[in-house]
C-alpha cells in the first residue's frame, strides 16, 4: 500500500523515488535547486505543512517536515492549497497549468523552472507514484 499524500511516510517514499528512479536521475541531471512546498489548509488538512527537499543533480539528498517556511532558506518555495495540490497528485490540474494560473505559486528563479519544464515533469510524475491513488 502506497502512503497517502501528505503524511511523513509520503514525504520519505518520495525522496527514495526520487534516488531510485533511473528515469528521473537523468531527467533531472542538471537541478541544482532545494525546495520548500507550502500546502495551505483546506480540505481534510487542518493546518498548514511545510516540507523541504534539498534536489540535487538527480538525487535527493534530504527531505524534512519544517515547523515554519522561513526554517530554511531554499532556492524555491512552491506554495498552494491542499485541494489544488491533490489535484495535480492525482493528474487532474497539470502542474505547469497550476503555476501559470497562480493555483501553485512560485517564489524564484521562474526563468530556471521554464527551463526545466522537464525536470519538473518528471518530479511530479514520481511524486504521483509514490502517492496512494485516494489522495
Amino acid at each position: 500500500m502506497k502512503p497517502k499524500f501528505p503524511s511523513p511516510e509520503w514525504l520519505n517514499a518520495l525522496c527514495e523515488k526520487l534516488n531510485n528512479d533511473e528515469k528521473y536521475s537523468v531527467i533531472a541531471a542538471k537541478w541544482e535547486g532545494d525546495m520548500t512546498i507550502v500546502v495551505e489548509p483546506g480540505g481534510e488538512l487542518k493546518e498548514p505543512l511545510y516540507y523541504y527537499l534539498d534536489l540535487w543533480h538527480g538525487k535527493c539528498r534530504k527531505v524534512a517536515i519544517l515547523k515554519s517556511q522561513d526554517e530554511e532558506k531554499p532556492a524555491f518555495i512552491l506554495t498552494s492549497n491542499f485541494d489544488n495540490i491533490s489535484q495535480i497528485m492525482s493528474g487532474k490540474l497539470d502542474p505547469m497549468q497550476a503555476m501559470l494560473t497562480r493555483k501553485l505559486k512560485v517564489q524564484g528563479s521562474m526563468a530556471v523552472i521554464m527551463r526545466s519544464v522537464p525536470t519538473v515533469l518528471d518530479f511530479v510524475r514520481c511524486a504521483r507514484e509514490v502517492s496512494d491513488e485516494n489522495s
